[in-house]
């Protein structure tokens, strides 16, 4: 199956977001990318890609402070960031890079707040990947081997550093139904069947 369509996944921790697009981009034959992004900043960058490691999807509190003074705009070309925090940064850095991977054509772009940043485009669909806390928090334990005691807290603090980023860089919602055209809840089927069910979906778009 063929796709014209940018496809972005917002997702909660340990929701299967990230599994759910790769095995969505080897269907469709296109690029899948969620770290890959920051080895891409880094390069664009020079900066180590360690350092952006640490800041990947957390918000400052700066941001807003500098687009004020007029440092930089988020609609047009970016000036000097030298002063910026390296969160600030990293997210000037993903939001046009994901704007230039759209433009090469069709692919799947994990997080980074893509659904906002390419939000005018109507070739884009936007995607929330979701489960109940308990599904996920039993994930997390199996798959990054937490703390069983402590697993409920790593999964409500990871999911809320998730929707303070998004919300301080797109002043929008996170998780919020209306900013994305299809809520899925992982926890109801297996990871290939929610990807048929976004493949279902996709068709219905590329008929209309």
């Amino acid at each position: 199956m063929a796709s014209k369509f940018i496809i972005t996944i917002a997702r909660e921790f340990c929701s299967g977001g990230h599994e759910i697009g790769k095995i969505l981009a080897k269907k469709l034959n296109i690029d899948f990318y969620d770290k890959e992004l920051i080895s891409l900043a880094a390069k664009d960058s020079g900066i180590d890609p360690s350092v952006f490691e640490d800041a990947d999807e957390r918000a400052t509190n700066s941001l807003l402070y500098s687009l004020s003074l007029g440092m930089y705009s988020l609609s047009s070309s970016f000036a000097p960031m030298g002063d910026l925090p390296v969160n600030d940064r990293l997210f000037v850095i993903q939001h046009n890079i994901i704007k230039e991977l759209a433009d090469k054509g069709p692919c799947v772009i994990v997080g980074r707040c893509a659904d906002y940043v390419l939000r005018e485009r109507k070739n884009c669909i936007k995607i929330f990947i979701h489960a109940d806390p308990k599904i996920r928090t039993a994930k997390a334990i199996e798959v990054h081997a937490l703390d069983p005691y402590k697993a409920e807290a790593i999964v409500h603090k990871t999911d809320k550093t998730r929707a303070n980023y998004y919300s301080f860089y797109s002043e929008q919602k996170w998780g919020f139904a209306k900013n994305f055209d299809l809520c899925l809840d992982s926890g109801k089927q297996s990871l290939e069947e929610s990807v048929e069910l976004i493949e279902s979906y996709i068709k219905i778009r590329e008929r209309n």
